[in-house]
């Protein structure tokens, strides 16, 4: 099997004919451009052109090079070439037989077969490698004297000569620009015909001569098979060059891209082994374990330790949920079976019930004398979290071997140490294995560099130990280390004092004071008792710092009464103002560790911050005076004297020393286990958010089945007003295929529109009608929508009744959808290649009529961009990798819960997009899953034949352990009309369980074994279940008691089976039924947030906007704010005293205070009121009290406002939508999650007589454009002229925003979607260029990227050939042009041929340079 398996995975490294543009000399190294129809090359040059170029070249890499000696060079290489062809060709041809060769080999040995030739795998690369006619062939025998010995049939196709190969570098560029005349290119074909060498050679002319004369000849000449050995030799020579020079795709594109592919060995290697895709990638790093029994039992106790608090199951459940673990982990590890199968097949082993006697049993004879209470030990989210701390009870188990096999070095070198012999086995966490490895690192540092040594053959003297470990080291040299112990217990027994481990025991004081005993220990390494002292203190200090049980007593101190404080950074200061997304913790003090476990968000927002710079994170204890006085009490000794007071005063010291590193070190790591913590609880919250999205069924038609898929019409006005703008419509049937798109214009008062519309609904007769879009406008098209289908009476499908027991039909439904996917989707690169007419709001509409249909295969198409969703608004805080691992999990569960039809996913990418996530699959098992069923045919009859069926020529596609466990999530629609296809391979029934579902089936028929035998030998193994559907007896199934059949099971076959028959009655009831729940219709918030952006925490009552006037009436007026929603000023809320009309004018912008929101119908209401504006917005935070520090807030606001007045700047405001109290951080964060092309007008901090404009160039390359204000009525006011630079002028601000701002935006656009730019930084764009360079040596090319230190320029990178470096000029983007070199270019292609023009001339320039020097 496994040799099948192979055969599927080599092809997978198949380079596409679309790469066939060159083909790989292999003897001489280079590449050749393939023959084409016509000719692109520039040919309208001379030959001394050609020639100078060649020269330029040479002069630029460095050598000149005499005419002569380059005609020498030249010849030498055409006629090495011309040889080594030569002799390749001469062993080809021998090796060919003919005809008649082949015709008697077969009449000699009948069951020999001639082999036809097959195409290689590497199309490209084979045809570069060999020859396809017979020039290339190895000649016979009888040829090796021939006299063309020396002359060499030329294959190179019509083209170029080869000494212009490299002199012309840059035909690539300008290919297009100078295109040949028909003369100039029919002539020198001419001259390449000429030039042509003819094949030659000596035949020998064996015509009459008879076979006796023909001996002769061969006796005196011999027929060359004495010369075998020579050729012999040369074929192996040969053979082993051949595979030296073999080119693999490693060697042709970057390791990145195969990786991205999954084409590396590794990739390979993944396919072929027979496990589960995900636990050869969790595992890796472990192959190597071994496991036991006794490990198992080590794992679950562990594992158990960890989930059982969090379980809150009754106590007496402890024991069976340890079983389950250890069975849990038994069939993950042993049976290498994945989540979904453990839960849906193993079910029983995680479930607890128990048999009750009922008291009425005996005296009522219908009453069942036993009851069953089960109990759910552990839910599918427990398996997930089984299986994470199965990977890092593995990498603890590795951190453990590794550390006793030190300490078993340790012990052959008769070291003991009764620490470390007791607490390795005790460790139970990788933070304790680690103390533990820092201790026997300090102790024994010695003795671990001599090991080392001895193991490398190294001496000591050739390591330097570090200063610190040098110090200790001398300690432990000198006498100094009598007073260490003069100090009284050691280290490790007074942090067992401290954790009340053992009985206490005290230190006693030495008979003379520490002075004086430190004096009489001087010596050469400390020769001052002051020195003696310090270095007693520093190495007490340091061995309770290494102590592992006075670390584990800290940290259990840190976990139980550890309070967690922010203090902001002079950074955090000047850059987190009230609306910066970090003041929430800017202030915060106090927090508990049980408050951080409520909002875990917040202490990673709070470490996010810190790695930025903006906060500083503290972890105090609350009791640390106290806990400070019990650790001294611990270490003092009882005695009262002077003597005691003096050691007792040195041990104070001692602790106060080892405290501080303590407290270092502890705090960081308790830091590091509460944001791993953080993340987990995060994780877990994004995973069942994600679920919930991923469990929608299609959008049920009323009167259907739930999983029917609908017909649906979609619409959508994009950013548009669909009062003014076109609505983008399309159609699409319940089989996913658009049938029909336009648009329509004003449907709300367009009568020939409405009218279109519903005879666009007439004639399609949809189930639904969904619509989104990206503003708030589009609440409008709904509601436009609504009113149509009203007046025109447009009615949905009927539907059944059950309660008026007759056929009715009720008003179109038109439904608000998620627009999350569709919008990932429109511009996407799968978008554009599916539907390439079409424009990205019409792909929009598809993709929402396809979430309609089918929620999951939308979510699963998306791949790795999952993370790109908003799954929690404090996701940005997670590692990514983490988090798509997280969501996957989801995806694998609604995949396995729903089943894949393996013989749909052949032929629709959608659905195959799903086999990635079935049980034991994954992207690489799944490509081999699909190539392995295309070689078998491309449809797959039965589950059984994905493992191989001779019978009827179907190789093996998956191993056994692999196809066990995504058997059962693999569903064959039942054929009917064929004998062979089995009705079980279209439930969710494992293929291990169809004879326990045959029996039942049988059973449900009332047939006996006589008749299940004779019905069976007649029809086949599944003529029982095909029986019962076609006589439609299902329902007899649910007759059946099942509980004492799977009594017997478990009694005779040790197999549990109670939830398993629960399973097969309901397949066999109805196979795969759909499980997920209902569509989802989204809630006011979130089509709110959807339409216009805006959360309830970015906008909410209280909130100052800037709002645009664009009605005014005598008591009202109605205004629109920036998120496009409309707001409603009463007169009395503008001002008492003034008229509303002399207070606002249509256009204005003013600042208003929102005090009511209706998100419903996307109104709010507004005040103008002095002194409501007079009230800053202040945002609630809430903490309890204490944990917010208010008096340094004030404190902080105080500053600042100090240093406004000292500076004499004020807050400017302008009465401009775009207007933002912004600096430029605030702008860019503000910027960040919106399109390129957006703007944001903001103070300037060069004074009130300039303004910043900072629009979006790209995601994270921001441009801030300075503006310099002329012609002002008075400091505050906008200039009447404004001027950008030195070239641009405006007369206002809407002018110098579109001319401007939105006219380069359109030109980075431009630049952006050509085909020359790269993705990435300019190293990558090298590495490409170079790569592309190496795979194609004959070409010269460019691209474009970002140039992100500068917004608003590009790189143009190029490289000229293989062994010349890449080059780079700057593009800059000004309005409507592009600037090279002082050059002005209106778009992209004068900007290509400028470029190549101005290389032209440059090299040109150089060549003119090289003949004067030469002159």
């Amino acid at each position: 099997m496994s040799t099948s398996m192979r055969d599927l995975i080599d092809g997978e490294a198949e380079l596409n004919d679309d790469e066939d543009d060159e083909s790989f000399d292999e003897d001489a190294g280079e590449s050749h451009p393939r023959k084409q129809k016509k000719v692109l090359d520039d040919s309208s040059e001379e030959e001394e052109d050609d020639e100078d170029e060649e020269e330029a070249r040479r002069i630029r890499e460095g050598f000149i090079v005499d005419e002569d000696e380059e005609e020498e060079e030249d010849d030498n290489l055409e006629e090495r070439r011309r040889k080594k062809k030569r002799r390749r060709a001469d062993r080809e041809e021998e090796e060919l037989l003919d005809e008649e060769d082949l015709d008697l080999i077969g009449e000699a040995i009948p069951e020999w077969e001639r082999k036809t030739q097959t195409q290689t795998k590497f199309k490209r690369l084979k045809r570069g490698h060999r020859g396809e006619d017979r020039s290339n062939e190895r000649r016979g025998l009888a040829e090796i004297f021939s006299d063309d010995e020396d002359e060499m049939r030329d294959e190179r196709p019509y083209g170029r000569p080869s000494h212009r190969a490299q002199a012309d570098e840059f035909d690539d560029f300008i290919e297009d620009d100078y295109p040949e005349d028909d003369e100039e290119r029919i002539q020198r074909q001419e001259d390449l015909e000429v030039a042509r060498p003819r094949d030659k050679g000596l035949a020998v002319d064996a015509t009459g001569l008879d076979k006796d004369a023909l001996d002769d000849m061969e006796a005196i000449f011999g027929n060359g098979e004495d010369y075998d050995w020579a050729l012999q030799m040369e074929e192996e020579e040969e053979d082993r060059e051949r595979e030296a020079q073999s080119i693999e795709l490693k060697d042709v594109f970057e390791p990145s891209q195969l990786k991205e592919k999954l084409l590396t060995d590794e990739d390979n290697q993944i396919r072929i082994i027979d496990e589960p895709e995900r636990f050869q990638l969790d595992r890796k790093p472990f192959q190597e374990q071994q496991t036991s029994a006794e490990y198992f039992k080590e794992e679950a106790r562990w594992i158990t330790n960890l989930m059982w608090p969090q379980k809150q199951l009754p106590g007496d459940l402890h024991g069976p949920f340890n079983k389950a673990i250890g069975k849990v982990l038994e069939f993950f590890i042993i049976d290498g079976v994945e989540v979904p199968y453990v839960f849906q097949h193993r079910r029983d082993y995680l479930i607890h019930a128990k048999k009750i006697q009922t008291q009425d049993g005996r005296d009522h004879p219908d009453v069942p004398e036993y009851t069953v209470d089960a109990e759910k030990l552990l839910t599918q989210d427990d398996l997930w979290r089984t299986l994470e701390l199965d990977i890092k009870f593995r990498s603890l188990v590795e951190k453990r071997n590794a550390l006793e096999k030190s300490f078993a070095n340790l012990r052959e070198m008769g070291i003991q140490d009764d620490v470390l012999e007791e607490m390795i086995q005790q460790a139970a966490t990788l933070e304790e294995l680690q103390d533990l490895q820092d201790y026997l690192n300090f102790q024994y540092s010695t003795q671990l560099k001599d090991i080392a040594a001895m193991g490398t053959g190294a001496s000591r003297e050739m390591r330097r130990p570090g200063a610190k470990t040098a110090l200790f080291e001398r300690i432990r040299r000198s006498r100094a280390c009598n007073f260490v112990r003069a100090l009284g217990i050691t280290p490790d027994r007074l942090a067992q004092n401290a954790l009340r481990e053992g009985k206490k025991m005290t230190s006693d004081d030495d008979a003379r004071l520490p002075m004086d005993l430190a004096d009489s220990l001087a010596d050469e390494d400390f020769p001052t008792g002051d020195q003696v002292l310090s270095a007693g203190r520093q190495m007490y200090a340091e061995e309770l710092l290494v102590s592992p049980r006075m670390r584990k007593h800290f940290r259990i101190q840190y976990y139980s009464m550890g309070c967690v404080s922010c203090r902001r950074t002079e950074k955090g200061l000047r850059k987190i103002d009230e609306s910066h997304p970090y003041y929430e913790i800017k202030y915060l003090t106090n927090h508990t560790i049980r408050d951080l476990a409520i909002r875990p968000e917040i202490f990673l927002k709070m470490m996010k911050a810190e790695d930025e710079g903006f906060v500083e994170v503290r972890l105090n204890l609350e009791n640390e005076r106290e806990f400070r006085r019990q650790l001294y009490t611990e270490f003092a000794s009882d005695n009262f004297s002077d003597l005691a007071d003096a050691w007792n005063s040195e041990r104070q010291k001692v602790l106060d020393i080892a405290f501080a590193k303590l407290e270092k070190v502890v705090a960081k790591g308790v830091k590091d286990s509460l944001r791993t913590a953080c993340q987990e609880e995060l994780l877990k919250i994004c995973r069942e958010e994600y679920f919930k999205r991923l469990d929608q069924a299609p959008l049920k038609p009323k009167g259907m089945v739930l999983g029917t898929t609908p017909r649906v019409l979609t619409l959508s006005n994009g950013m548009g007003d669909p009062n003014r703008d076109p609505v983008c419509w399309t159609w699409v049937e319940e089989d996913g295929r658009v049938l029909e798109h336009g648009k329509f214009m004003n449907l709300a008062r367009d009568e020939s529109q409405r009218e279109a519309f519903a005879e666009l609904v007439r004639r399609r007769n949809p189930d639904v009608i969904g619509i989104s879009g990206f503003s708030a406008d589009t609440h409008r098209l709904v509601k436009d929508v609504e009113g149509v289908i009203g007046e025109k009476g447009l009615m949905g499908p009927e539907y059944d009744d059950p309660d008026a027991n007759e056929y009715r039909s009720d008003l179109l439904e038109v439904l608000i959808v998620n627009d999350e996917v569709a919008r990932l989707y429109k511009d996407s690169p799968r978008a554009v290649a599916e539907h390439p007419t079409l424009s990205p709001l019409t792909r929009y509409c598809i993709a929402l009529a396809k979430y309609m249909q089918n929620p999951m295969k939308e979510y699963a198409a998306l791949g790795k961009d999952i993370t790109s969703l908003l799954i929690h608004p404090y996701q940005q805080y997670l590692p990514q990798d983490k988090l798509y691992k997280h969501l996957e999990t989801a995806m694998v569960d609604i995949v396995n819960l729903c089943g894949v039809d393996i013989n749909e996913a052949m032929g629709d990418p959608y659905t195959a997009n799903l086999l990635p996530y079935v049980a034991g699959l994954g992207p690489r098992k799944a490509q081999l899953l699909i190539k392995g069923i295309n070689a078998n045919g491309g449809v797959v009859a039965s589950r059984d034949e994905l493992v191989g069926d001779p019978e009827r020529h179907k190789i093996p596609v998956l191993g056994p352990r692999v196809w066990n466990n995504c058997a059962s999530f693999l569903y064959i629609e039942h054929d009917s009309t064929n004998p062979d296809s089995d009705p079980l391979d279209n439930t969710r029934i494992h293929p291990e369980d169809y004879d326990l579902a045959r029996k039942v089936a049988a059973d449900a028929l009332g047939l006996d074994e006589e008749d299940v035998k004779a019905e069976t030998d007649e029809n086949g193994p599944g003529a029982i279940v095909r029986k019962l559907f076609k006589e439609e007896e299902q329902e007899k199934v649910n007759e059946l008691i099942l509980e004492e059949y799977a009594e017997q099971l478990e009694r005779e076959y040790q197999q549990r089976k109670r939830a398993t028959l629960e399973a097969i009655r309901a397949e066999l009831m109805g196979p795969f039924e759909e499980l997920r729940k209902n569509f989802n219709a989204l809630p006011t918030d979130q089509t709110f947030t959807m339409f216009t952006g805006e959360t309830r925490d970015s906008l909410c009552e209280g909130m100052i906007v800037p709002v645009n006037v664009r009605v005014v009436k005598d008591d009202f007026a109605i205004v629109k704010l920036d998120c496009g929603i409309e707001g409603r000023i009463e007169s009395h809320e503008v001002s008492y005293r003034h008229s509303i009309k002399d207070m606002l004018q249509v256009g204005q912008t003013v600042q208003a205070k929102l005090t009511d929101i209706n998100r419903k119908d996307f109104v709010c209401k507004l005040s103008m009121r002095e002194e409501e504006l007079r009230r800053p917005y202040r945002r609630h935070y809430d903490y309890g009290r204490g944990q917010w520090d208010y008096k340094l807030e004030e404190d902080d606001r105080e500053e600042l406002r100090e240093k406004d007045r000292v500076t004499g700047r004020t807050q400017r405001v302008i009465k401009h939508p775009l207007f933002k109290p912004f600096n430029s951080t605030q702008a860019e964060e503000y910027l960040g999650g919106q399109p390129a092309g957006e703007v944001v007008i903001r103070p300037s901090s060069k004074g009130n007589d300039h303004l910043t404009i900072t629009w979006k160039v790209a995601d994270g390359v921001y441009q801030h454009i300075d503006v310099l204000e002329l012609q002002k009525d008075n400091e505050f006011s906008v200039g009447k002229v404004l001027r950008v630079g030195s070239k641009y002028t405006y007369t206002d601000l809407d002018e110098l925003i579109v001319d401007h701002v939105k006219a380069m935006a359109k030109k980075v656009e431009e630049l952006i979607q050509h085909e020359k730019f790269q993705k990435g930084s300019r190293a990558d764009l090298e590495k490409w260029l170079t790569t592309y360079i190496d795979a194609n040596p004959n070409r010269s090319t460019y691209a474009f990227c970002l140039n992100t230190k500068h917004p608003g320029y590009f790189y143009l990178c190029f490289k000229a050939s293989r062994g010349s470096r890449v080059n780079s000029w700057m593009v800059r983007v000004i309005p409507h042009a592009y600037e090279l070199s002082n050059s002005q270019y209106p778009d992209m292609r004068a900007l290509c041929n400028g470029f190549k023009l101005r290389y032209q001339s440059e090299m040109l320039k150089m060549q003119s340079g090289a003949g004067a020097r030469r002159g």
